[in-house]
């Protein structure tokens, strides 16, 4: 395994991470009245290669699931995510 398939890899796992914790720690800033992340950082995150954790973090923690925006495009983030991952690691290995 290439040097670059396991950096694309960590990057697809933290980016991941970083989704689904932004999307408990909004959750439980929104049950306590405090302040929230952008919705537009929620959205780069799941972006940048953290549409599988941030849809995760979605569907677990229960958030957001009302706004039709987020409930479409992270799972089709997620889907974009894992189609790239897949073809970088074809073409890497």
């Amino acid at each position: 395994m290439s040097i670059y398939a396991i950096i694309l890899i960590v990057v697809f796992a933290v980016m991941s991470l970083i989704g689904f914790a932004s999307m408990g720690i909004d959750k439980k800033k929104a049950q306590e009245g405090k302040w929230r992340t952008k919705e537009a950082t929620l959205f780069l995150i799941a972006i940048l290669f953290g549409g599988v954790g941030s849809t995760l973090g979605m569907w677990i923690f229960r958030h957001k699931t009302k706004h039709w925006y987020f409930a479409v495009f992270f799972p089709i983030f997620a889907l974009i995510d894992i189609a790239a991952l897949a073809a970088g690691l074809y073409f890497l290995l």
